[in-house]
């Protein structure tokens, strides 16, 4: 990789746009498992940047308190939860920059939140009265206001604790701004940050359990949303990602044969195996061990594994949330080892903090249509709800005039930087990252189901994660976000014909199942099709294949039959 410019596959462009799409990803996958994205170090370097500006931002809130002695004192603790709550509300955290397909600007976030006119989407609009509609009112950019505001007050705070009718004030309008749009309550990464805000609000030792307590769930619920099949192969990309392990034949060694057989080697299948049970025993042991030797030990090794992640900036780059995990290691189960589950002094209100936590996993893996992978804690699981969107060159059109965005679709973005011919690689290195997931080989079987009508050169298609990250201001691999209310949004804003825009929506795996369940939609005519794919059918092909077999549950056009390849 060069510092400033991208290391792109060395491809004979005429020959190469010959190909079909699949044909045309097969040396992208390649590249992806033997190179990454070939990001510029330049952009490392700018994301290495930023946590100093996160990590320099806490200690300047935390150390600057009066009565606060130390960075792990819990009142520093609770500055730097807050802290990193408005880092990433103000969309400075993950889902920021090139590694998301945001290069100008690198957010969106505040430049929509407190712009009317933009796009929201309620979560309970028929249940919650006041919160129907999709367009952004002035109420709603005095919502977002009153969350910074608020957070901001509960940050300056004096003494040797935040006071707790500061924290309740950020919570309400947490709450309340969420209610109206879930977005920006998903962006405040509200189930980490919001949860421990919650535990704020108790007194004594009540805090320090209750903090580690959730800290323990949010271990506990990416372990479990981790035990399927898919979890190996983000194992596998995102090694092969890594800008620290730069060796080609150590990247080749996370596919099981390269080039040939581009499925998960041992060492990935060992590797994913492995993370799972330290995500769930060591942990545990933090919590128990109560100082000494066996909480240093454990204390490193958890350290060591958010290291790990933290190194390989992986995709929507959590890089914050890593900072903030070692961190709460070093804050309340090092200096307050001493602290245990005999210290607490009233019961009931952890009981329904931890209530509300661990049913909102329990729900999100058993039905994940119904819960985002956020609150769900299906962290990194390979697991989440995914979409593409095929737009006609009049649908982007009338998406680009329909719409009030701050920035352009990323193909767009990527058309200014490498002019409209070199900027077709980059868009095919994304479409085999995700085909090297193996919902990806799904995905690009029931992209041409949905067009089965339709010529498919003329569509341009998009994953819908960049659809929601230019129109709403923020994506982070959650399909809640790209489903039918956003298409309806869009449809009511843009008004388009019949066929120019389908969409592929394809939900997550239940725990419980080995399928997945999928939808056809077009935008103006409404759903076309249902069905499901076997995930053991996706697993056992290669990257960029088109013939995972579906079966068609409900079609407006036919009877419900078995189809036996996706062609």
């Amino acid at each position: 990789m060069g510092f400033l410019q991208p290391n792109l596959p060395d491809l004979d462009l005429e020959a190469w746009r010959t190909g079909t799409r699949a044909e045309r990803m097969r040396p992208m996958a390649r590249h992806v498992a033997e190179v990454g994205f070939g990001t510029p170090d330049v952009v490392f370097l700018m994301y290495v940047l930023k946590i100093g500006l996160y990590a320099g931002g806490g200690l300047l809130f935390a150390l600057s308190t009066s009565g606060v002695d130390g960075i792990t004192d819990i009142g520093a603790f609770q500055k730097v939860v807050l802290w990193t709550l408005l880092f990433e509300v103000l969309g400075l955290g993950c889902g920021f920059g090139p590694l998301n397909l945001r290069m100008t600007p690198p957010l969106g976030s505040f430049l929509y939140w407190l712009r009317p006119n933009t796009v929201r989407l309620p979560p309970w609009p028929g249940r919650v009265p006041l919160t129907r509609g999709t367009r952004r009112t002035p109420v709603d950019v005095l919502l977002y206001a009153a969350l910074l505001l608020t957070t901001l007050w509960a940050l300056l705070s004096p003494g040797p604790v935040v006071e707790r009718e500061r924290v309740a004030a950020m919570l309400v309008a947490l709450a309340l701004v969420g209610l109206r749009d879930k977005t920006i309550f998903l962006a405040a990464r509200a189930e980490v940050y919001g949860t421990l805000s919650v535990t704020f609000l108790l007194t004594g030792a009540d805090v320090v359990v209750a903090a580690q307590l959730v800290m323990l769930a949010i271990w506990w619920g990416a372990a479990t949303s981790k035990l399927n099949r898919h979890f190996p192969y983000v194992v596998q990309v995102m090694m092969s990602n890594s800008p620290v392990l730069r060796s080609r034949r150590i990247k080749r060694g996370w596919h099981r044969s390269f080039p040939d057989d581009l499925r998960p080697s041992w060492r990935a299948y060992t590797l994913a195996h492995l993370g799972t049970a330290v995500e769930y025993a060591v942990p545990l042991v933090l919590f128990l061990s109560h100082g000494g030797w066996v909480t240093t030990v454990a204390a490193v090794v958890m350290i060591a594994f958010h290291l790990q992640i933290l190194t390989s900036f992986p995709m929507g780059v959590p890089l914050e949330w890593n900072v903030f995990m070692i961190y709460g290691i070093l804050a309340l189960f090092v200096e307050h080892a001493d602290y245990g589950l005999g210290d607490v002094t009233t019961w009931w209100p952890i009981a329904l903090l931890m209530g509300v936590v661990v049913g909102t996993v329990v729900v999100g893996n058993l039905s994940p249509a119904r819960v985002s992978f956020l609150p769900g804690m299906r962290y990194y699981a390979g697991n989440w709800d995914t979409s593409y969107w095929c737009f006609t060159e009049d649908a982007l059109a009338k998406l680009d005039a329909g719409t009030v965005k701050s920035s352009l679709l990323p193909h767009q973005q990527l058309e200014k930087i490498y002019g409209p011919e070199q900027a077709e690689l980059p868009q095919y290195i994304g479409y085999a990252f995700r085909s090297m997931h193996s919902h990806g080989r799904a995905l690009f079987t029931l992209i041409p189901r949905v067009l089965s009508d339709r010529d498919e050169d003329d569509y341009r298609v998009i994953e819908g994660e960049l659809v929601a990250g230019a129109v709403l201001g923020w994506n982070f691999g959650d399909g809640h976000f790209h489903n039918e209310q956003l298409i309806a949004a869009l449809q009511e804003r843009c008004g388009f014909e019949e066929g120019e825009v389908r969409v592929v929506l394809l939900e997550a795996q239940p725990i419980h199942r080995q399928t997945q369940r999928y939808r056809l939609v077009d935008a103006a005519e409404g759903e076309l099709e249902r069905g499901y794919v076997a995930v053991a059918d996706m697993c056992a092909r290669q990257p960029c294949d088109t013939d995972v077999p579906v079966t068609v549950t409900g079609d407006r056009r036919t009877r419900p039959h078995r189809a036996e390849s996706g062609t």
